[in-house]
């Protein structure tokens, strides 16, 4: 039922475009990475299985999501769905102007900083109960600062900055291979600060 997923999936179609302009599309297809059910996805989302159920056959019909199997809940039958891949990667053949095209890239990242969060709680709580299991300590470590970014430019440049210098600490230091028992995964994200009450300036 769960089917080994691609990374990436390229976008070519501008129906599959217009399908992934749509935030709420978007956290959907961030939740059915793995098997999930409309009533699954409306609960994590908060959301109705009514509306959610509408979005899912419509990114069925585009082609990004699929049907992977059904299971008996009560006295319904429940259809399970999971997207085609864990990323979406917009191509320049779709042929959309550069401000849609860069809305797209946004809400893609955004869902992968989902699944990226769900990752890390989840490894996380594998790692605690592994220390608590062998009674030592799990070498971990984590880094959250601010920066001011007033401009579009500003913050290209320091995203390529960013990019750039963690990738240079990568090789410094040796990137690990699959399989590398002495592997540490380092995950970096950046997005706007969120004031109590407010929304992203």
């Amino acid at each position: 039922m769960n089917h080994e997923l691609p990374e990436t999936h390229v976008v070519r179609s501008p129906e599959q475009a217009a399908a992934l302009l749509n935030p709420l599309r978007a956290e959907i297809l961030a939740i059915v990475r793995e098997p999930a059910s409309a009533a699954e996805v409306a609960r994590k989302i908060g959301d109705t299985p009514q509306r959610i159920n509408y979005h899912l056959k419509s990114l069925e019909k585009v082609g990004l999501v699929r049907r992977v199997g059904t299971r008996q809940v009560r006295n319904l039958v429940e259809v399970l769905y999971q997207a085609i891949a864990k990323s979406f990667l917009l191509s320049e053949a779709v042929g959309l102007n550069p401000e849609t095209s860069e809305r797209i890239k946004e809400q893609g990242a955004l869902a992968h900083l989902i699944t990226l969060s769900d990752r890390i709680r989840r490894d996380a709580l594998l790692l605690m109960e592994r220390s608590e299991e062998n009674k030592g300590q799990i070498p971990s470590a984590s880094l959250q600062m601010k920066v001011h970014l007033d401009s579009e430019e500003r913050r290209r440049a320091f995203l390529r900055d960013y990019a750039a210098m963690l990738e240079e600490l990568v090789n410094r230091y040796g990137a690990a291979g699959e399989g590398d028992e002495n592997a540490f995964r380092v995950t970096a994200v950046i997005y706007p600060e969120i004031p109590k009450g407010g929304t992203p300036e």
